[in-house]
C-alpha cells in the first residue's frame, strides 16, 4: 500500500532557501489542510461504518486482535518500497493477507485497531514523525472503505455471513483507497506526476493486492476446510515471499539503472552545454559552471537513495575551494573546517558511517551535519581530489542505507568523477586551443571567435596588427628564450595599455592583434600610435637593455563596404597589409584599398607561375661573358624572364623572390636547369662545348635529394657535368652551413663547377670561403659600377681579385658597362668580364645570331660558355 514515509516537499536547498522559502511554507500549509481533511473524514467514516456493521464479539478476540496486529506489522516490514521522485514512497506490502483473513475472524473495530497500531508503529520505527496524522487518516479510510464495500457485497448477495467474494472485493478496496489518497496529495504539494506513471503504479498495486488477497483467502479457506493443511499454505506463502523479494531486487536494479542513466545524461548534457559556450579572454576552466545543473543532479541522487540530504562538494576550479551543493534538508552549518575527517578520506570507495558505531572524530563530523548516518565517497581524478559526495539519513527503510545504496552511490560517484575530470580536461583543451601558451593571450582562432560578435554588433570597430620588429634579430643574437621574454613583456605592455576587456591576441612570433570597438578614424590612429610608442621603449632583459621598434597597421570596418559584418579574417588581412606598408618608413598606417593591389598582384603571380611555365610565358635569356684580356667569348649567363598576359613584362626582382617565398623555388630551378641543358645539348650537336650555370636557392641547398635530381637531368640530356656550373650566394650557404656544405661537396665531386655569386656582400666571406668547394667567385656588380669614381670600391675589387687568385679560384666581374672599368679589371688580372659593355641579355634566337657574329672571326676555335641563373 502506498504511504508517506518521508517529507515529500522537504526543506529546500540552502542555496535556494531565500528564493523558495515562501513557496515551501505555502506548500506545507496546503498539505496540513489536506492532512486534517483526510484524518477528519477517516474518523467520521469509521464511526459511521462501526454503527452500520453489527459487532460480533467472542472470547477469542483477546488473542485474535494482537495476532492480527502482529501480522499487519510483519507484513509492513516485509514490504517492497518503490520511491517516487514526487516524495511519495509506494510500499507494496503483504497487508492484504491479514486483512482478508480479518474479514472472517474479527469484527470491523478489531481489524481497524490492529491495522492502526501496526501502521503507526512502523512509521515511528522508521522515524517518519512528520506524517503520522495523515497516515493515520489514510489507515482509517483504508479499513473503513474495505469493510463498507464488503458489507455492500454481502447485501447484494443477500447474505449476512462473510463470503469470499465480499472479502476479496473489500481487500482490493483498501490499496485502491490509499493510492487515490496519495495521488490526491500530489496536487497540494505541487509535485509533478504523469498520468501514465500514476496509472501504471495503481495497476501494479491492484495486481499485487489481488495476488496477496487470493493467496490469503485461499490459505484461510484451505486451513478452515481441510485438517493439517497449514504446512501447504505456509509453503505457498514462502514461495510467494521469495517471488516478491526477487521482484523487489529486479525492480531496485531497474530503478538504480534508470537513476544512473539520468545522472549520467545530466552530467553529459551540462558538459556539452559548457563546451558549446564561446571562448573568452577569461579563464575557461571556470567558464560554463552552472550550480543549478549540479543542484538537479544532487536532487536526483537524493530521490533515488531516499536520503534526507545529499551534499555535493565540488572543486569546480583547479585552485579554488570546494563549493557545496545541497539537496534536501539544509545543513546546520554552512562551512566545515578544512580538517573535517569526512572530507579527508583516502581512496575513492564508499564509506558507511553510523553515529552509534563511528569513532569520536567521525561522530563529531556527523553531529556537525545533523545526521545519524552517512554514505561518503571521494571524487578523484588520477592525481587530484575533485570533490566529495555525502548522503545523510535514509528515510524509506528503518534499517538505514543498505548494500544496494552503497553500490549505487559508488557507481554514480565514479561517473561523476569521470565527468568532472573530463570537463576539466575539455576546459583545459579548450583554453589551450584558443590561447597562446607563451603569453596567455588569445591566439588567432581564439581572437577570431571572440571578436566576431562584437565586430558584428559595432560597425565602428577596428582591428590593429602590431609587429615588434626585433624578434628575429634577438633570436639570432641571444636565442629564442630571450626573444620569448621580450614577447611576454610586449604582451603585458599591450594588455596594460588596452585594459582587460579589449580582445588581444598573439598571432605568431612577435605579432599581436587587438579589436577596438566604437572607435574610428583619427581615434584609431591615436590609439595605434600610443601602442607603438609604448612597445618601442627599450626592454630590460636581465642585465641587458634591448632597443626595440614597433609597427602598427589597422583596418576599420566602417571604412570598407566590401566586408561583411563580423569578418574578422578580412580585417586582419587588411591590417596585415597596412603593417607591411609601414616598411617604407611610416610606423603607423591605416589600410587603404590601393595597398591591396600590390599584394593581390603578388598573389596572382605566385598562383599562376606553374601555368605560366606550361603556357610558355616564362623563358630563359642569356648574357655572354668574355675573358680578359683576350676578349674571347667564354660563356653566357641565363636570366629568367616572364611575359605576363595581364601585367606585361615582369622584372625578375619582383617575381623571383615571391616565387621562392611561396616554396616554388625548386620548380623555377628545375625549369631553368632543363632549358639550359637542352640548349647545351643543341650546342653539343653543333660541335660546340658550352657549359651552363644555374643558381641554387636556399631550398636547393637544404634538399638532400637535389644532387640525385641533377644527375638524372644530366643523364637525360646527355650533358657531361663539367659543362654545368651552379652559382650560389653567400647568404644561401650561410643560412644553414651544416646542410649546405655536404650537398655542395657532393655536387663538386660529380665534376660540376661551383661559383660564389655576389661575392663581397656577405658577412662571412673570408671565414667560409676556404671551406667552400668552389671554383670561381663573382664580384658583385655594385663594386664594379662604383670603382671608377670611388676609391673604396676600387680597393675592394682589387682585394677580391687577389684573394681569389691566392686561393686558386677564377674571378668573374659582373656589371661591366664602360671601357674604363674593363681596362681597370684587365690591369688587376681579373679573369672574366660580364655586363652591358659586352652584351645585354638575349633571347635564344638573338643569342645564336650574336654568337655567329662573334665566332665568324675565330673559326675553328673551341668556345667555352658559362651560363648562370639570375638570383
Amino acid at each position: 500500500m502506498p504511504d508517506f514515509d518521508g517529507r515529500p516537499d522537504g526543506p529546500i536547498p540552502a542555496a535556494a532557501a531565500n528564493a523558495g522559502g515562501a513557496e515551501a511554507r505555502a506548500d506545507e500549509r496546503r498539505f496540513r489542510v489536506y492532512t486534517l481533511t483526510v484524518f477528519s473524514v477517516g474518523v467520521l467514516t469509521a464511526v459511521a461504518v462501526s454503527l452500520w456493521l453489527p459487532f460480533h464479539g467472542s472470547a477469542e478476540l483477546w488473542w485474535i486482535g494482537p495476532v492480527l496486529a502482529l501480522s499487519f506489522l510483519l507484513a509492513e516490514q516485509l514490504g517492497i518500497n518503490v520511491d517516487v521522485r514526487s516524495g511519495i514512497s509506494w510500499t507494496i506490502s503483504f497487508t492484504e493477507i491479514p486483512l482478508v483473513i480479518g474479514f472472517f475472524v474479527a469484527p470491523f473495530e478489531v481489524v481497524l485497531a490492529a491495522h492502526l497500531v501496526a501502521g503507526i508503529s512502523t512509521l515511528l520505527v522508521r522515524r517518519v514523525s512528520g506524517r503520522v496524522l495523515y497516515n493515520a487518516g489514510a489507515f482509517l479510510l483504508e479499513i473503513t472503505s474495505a469493510f463498507a464495500v464488503a458489507g455492500l457485497v454481502e447485501r447484494i448477495m443477500g447474505t449476512t455471513e462473510m463470503t469470499w467474494p465480499a472479502a476479496l472485493a473489500g481487500t482490493l478496496t483498501a490499496p485502491l483507497t490509499s493510492t487515490l489518497l496519495a495521488l490526491a496529495a500530489v496536487r497540494p504539494l505541487r509535485r509533478r506526476m504523469r498520468i501514465g506513471t500514476a496509472l501504471r503504479l495503481t495497476g501494479r498495486i491492484l495486481v499485487v493486492g489481488f495476488v496477496n488477497a487470493s493467496v490469503g483467502l485461499s490459505g484461510y479457506l484451505v486451513i478452515a476446510g481441510t485438517a493439517n493443511a497449514w504446512p501447504l499454505v505456509l509453503a505457498v506463502f514462502a514461495g510467494l515471499s521469495a517471488l516478491y523479494w526477487a521482484y523487489s531486487d529486479l525492480l531496485r536494479e531497474q530503478r538504480d539503472m534508470e537513476a544512473l542513466s539520468d545522472v549520467s545524461l545530466m552530467v553529459a548534457r551540462s558538459g556539452q552545454q559548457a563546451a558549446a559556450r564561446p571562448a573568452s579572454g577569461a579563464d575557461d576552466l571556470a567558464a560554463g559552471v552552472n550550480v543549478s545543473e549540479w543542484q538537479t543532479i544532487a536532487e536526483r541522487i537524493k530521490d533515488q537513495l531516499s536520503a534526507g540530504r545529499v551534499v555535493l562538494r565540488l572543486r569546480l576550479e583547479p585552485t579554488a575551494d570546494m563549493r557545496a551543493v545541497v539537496a534536501g534538508e539544509p545543513m546546520p552549518t554552512a562551512d566545515l573546517p578544512a580538517d573535517d575527517p569526512m572530507l579527508r578520506l583516502p581512496g575513492s570507495h564508499v564509506r558507511h558511517f553510523r553515529i552509534t558505531e563511528a569513532n569520536s572524530d567521525i561522530a563529531a563530523g556527523l553531529l556537525s551535519r545533523g545526521a545519524q548516518e552517512a554514505l561518503v565517497v571521494p571524487l578523484r581524478s588520477a592525481n587530484q581530489l575533485l570533490g566529495v559526495v555525502e548522503a545523510h539519513d535514509r528515510l524509506s527503510r528503518w534499517r538505514g542505507f543498505g548494500k544496494y545504496d552503497v553500490q549505487l552511490l559508488g557507481t554514480m560517484a565514479s561517473h561523476l568523477a569521470t565527468a568532472l575530470d573530463n570537463r576539466r580536461l575539455v576546459a583545459t583543451l579548450r583554453h589551450d586551443a584558443y590561447h597562446d601558451p607563451l603569453t596567455g593571450l588569445l591566439n588567432r582562432p581564439g581572437f577570431r571567435q571572440v571578436a566576431r560578435e562584437p565586430l558584428a554588433e559595432h560597425p565602428d570597430s577596428a582591428v590593429l596588427r602590431i609587429d615588434l620588429d626585433v624578434f628575429s634579430a634577438v633570436s639570432d643574437a641571444l636565442g629564442y628564450a630571450w626573444a620569448d621574454r621580450m614577447v611576454v613583456a610586449a604582451g603585458r605592455r599591450l594588455r596594460d595599455a588596452l585594459g582587460p576587456d579589449v580582445p588581444l591576441a598573439r598571432l605568431e612570433g612577435a605579432s599581436f592583434a587587438a579589436l577596438l570597438t566604437g572607435v574610428r578614424g583619427q581615434d584609431v590612429h591615436d590609439v595605434a600610435d600610443r601602442l607603438r610608442a609604448q612597445l618601442s621603449v627599450p626592454y630590460p632583459v636581465d642585465r641587458l637593455t634591448v632597443e626595440a621598434n614597433a609597427m602598427v597597421g589597422y583596418a576599420s570596418a566602417a571604412d570598407d563596404d566590401t566586408l561583411d559584418h563580423g569578418d574578422v579574417d578580412g580585417l586582419l588581412q587588411r591590417a596585415d597589409v597596412a603593417v607591411r606598408a609601414t616598411r617604407g618608413g611610416e610606423e603607423v598606417r591605416g589600410y587603404v584599398p590601393s595597398m591591396g593591389q600590390i599584394f593581390l598582384r603578388r598573389f596572382q603571380m605566385v598562383t599562376q607561375f606553374r601555368q605560366a611555365i606550361e603556357e610558355g610565358q616564362v623563358s630563359v635569356h642569356y648574357q655572354p661573358k668574355v675573358s680578359l684580356p683576350s676578349k674571347q667569348v667564354l660563356g653566357v649567363e641565363a636570366l629568367v624572364r616572364w611575359q605576363h598576359p595581364e601585367f606585361g613584362r615582369l622584372d625578375p626582382d619582383e617575381f623571383v623572390p615571391a616565387v621562392e617565398a611561396a616554396g616554388l623555388g625548386g620548380v623555377l630551378t628545375g625549369f631553368v636547369l632543363e632549358q639550359s641543358l637542352i640548349r647545351v645539348r643543341k650546342w653539343m650537336d653543333e660541335g660546340l662545348r658550352i657549359s651552363v650555370a644555374v643558381n641554387l636557392s636556399v631550398r636547393n641547398l637544404a634538399d638532400e635529394d637535389f644532387p640525385a635530381k641533377v644527375v638524372e637531368a644530366l643523364r637525360k640530356f646527355g650533358v657531361p657535368p663539367e659543362l654545368l656550373t651552379f652559382e650560389l650566394t653567400e647568404s644561401g650557404v650561410m643560412a644553414d652551413p651544416q646542410k649546405a656544405l655536404p650537398i655542395l661537396r657532393e655536387l663538386h665531386g660529380l665534376g660540376i663547377v661551383l661559383a660564389v655569386d655576389d661575392f663581397g656582400t656577405g658577412y662571412s666571406s673570408l671565414a667560409y670561403l676556404r671551406q667552400l668547394p668552389v671554383d670561381e667567385v663573382k664580384i658583385d656588380k655594385s663594386f664594379v659600377l662604383g670603382m671608377g669614381t670611388d676609391l673604396g670600391d676600387l680597393a675592394v675589387v682589387r682585394s677580391i681579385v687577389e684573394l681569389g687568385h691566392s686561393l686558386g679560384l677564377a674571378v668573374v666581374a659582373e656589371g661591366v658597362e664602360e671601357d674604363v672599368a674593363r681596362d681597370q679589371l684587365e690591369a688587376m688580372g681579373c679573369d672574366v668580364a660580364q655586363g652591358y659593355l659586352i652584351s645585354r641579355p638575349l633571347a635564344e634566337d638573338r643569342l645564336e645570331a650574336w654568337l655567329q657574329a662573334r665566332t665568324a672571326r675565330s673559326t675553328g676555335r673551341k668556345m667555352e660558355t658559362v651560363l648562370t641563373l639570375l638570383t
